[in-house]
């Protein structure tokens, strides 16, 4: 999508949203008219020079997302000031080979780009880490995701149908935005815990919406981390066929206390869960014609546990929203990489 100048003939709410219906332009939902005005505040801070530069060309369209085209999404989203430089970052990490927007796109399941937002960033903008960090009810996480989502569909051009082939959608497609609840994390913070060590940084994983797994009673690492891992090996998961994809493993504060006050590290929790998150080897070969297995796996008898993922750095953990004994597993679509990338202008 190209930023230009529409003339309207009564500028009214109705007409504009009608426009955008016409052209193909939005996700259903109604937008924020992106004038010069709104445009240049989202851009405030961005040296004028670089306004125009092209950060990433995205598939399938290989549409170029510069600053202002950016900005114009996240105007359209609804976004408050300040964004525009989480919403460069996160569109690097889409653009990194590893992560595969190609593929994200292209296939019929149901995956989505998290957005996980890191850092002093996440005070700055406002942003909710607690209670309901997925859920409605914060601008920033909102629309955030809103505007990531409008990227993909007006640069990227991942529309239903020949530009994004899900065959059901889902509601992560809308807007999909976290942040990490760092202060109360009884570990490093996610990014470092990645090699990533920056003031604030973003991180984009590609899967599936949030699958949350309760835990009442435990009062150790293992009932909680059991019930975790029953929710990730599950036949109906990308990850089973797939043994190079990803978990990411959302502990809510109240889990990783528990886990942690047992003097269990992040390593800790991610061996653990590799180790427990396993089916039969038959029961996964009987289920699977086309699979991606490492060498090892395939020599499996049908008798053995196979992990479902092929290694424990392959169960990335991080803390996020507020009181309660519930926790989530986002597994991945499969063939991509998560990306964290530290906050850039």
């Amino acid at each position: 999508m190209t930023p230009e100048e529409l003339e309207l003939a009564t500028g009214s709410f109705e007409e504009l949203q009608e426009l955008f219906e016409k052209r193909g332009w939005g996700d259903g939902l109604p937008l924020v008219p992106p004038t010069p005005e709104r445009v240049d505040a989202m851009l405030a801070g961005s040296p004028a020079s670089r306004e125009d530069e092209v950060i990433a060309t995205l598939p399938p369209r290989f549409g170029e997302a510069t600053r202002r085209t950016l900005a114009v999404n996240a105007v359209l989203a609804g976004c408050p000031p300040g964004v525009l430089p989480v919403l460069v970052t996160a569109v690097r990490a889409l653009a990194r080979p590893e992560l595969n927007l190609r593929g994200v796109n292209a296939t019929t399941h149901p995956v989505a780009p998290l957005l996980i937002v890191h850092g002093a960033a996440v005070a700055a903008l406002g942003m909710n880490p607690g209670l309901g960090t997925f859920g409605p009810g914060n601008r920033a996480n909102a629309t955030l995701g809103r505007a990531l989502r409008l990227v993909l569909l007006h640069v990227a051009g991942a529309r239903p149908g020949a530009g994004d082939a899900s065959t059901q959608g889902g509601p992560a497609k809308y807007g999909y935005c976290i942040a990490e609840n760092e202060a109360a994390s009884p570990w490093e913070s996610y990014p470092r815990s990645v090699g990533v060590a920056a003031p604030s940084a973003v991180t984009i994983a590609c899967g599936e919406a949030p699958h949350n797994a309760h835990d009442m009673e435990s009062e150790a690492p293992a009932g909680v981390l059991d019930k975790l891992a029953s929710v990730m090996a599950t036949l109906g998961s990308n990850n089973a066929p797939v043994s190079s994809a990803e978990f990411f493993v959302v502990l809510g504060p109240e889990h990783a206390a528990t886990i942690a006050g047992a003097g269990w590290s992040r390593r800790d929790v991610q061996s653990y869960l590799f180790e427990k998150a396993r089916l039969p080897t038959g029961v996964l070969r009987r289920a699977f014609r086309v699979t991606q297995w490492r060498p090892w796996l395939h020599a499996l008898a049908d008798g053995d546990a196979m992990p479902v993922t092929d290694h424990p750095d392959n169960v990335r953990v991080l803390v996020a929203g507020g009181p309660g004994k519930h926790s989530c597993v986002i597994p991945s679509w499969g063939m991509t990489k998560s990306v964290t990338l530290p906050l850039e202008p």
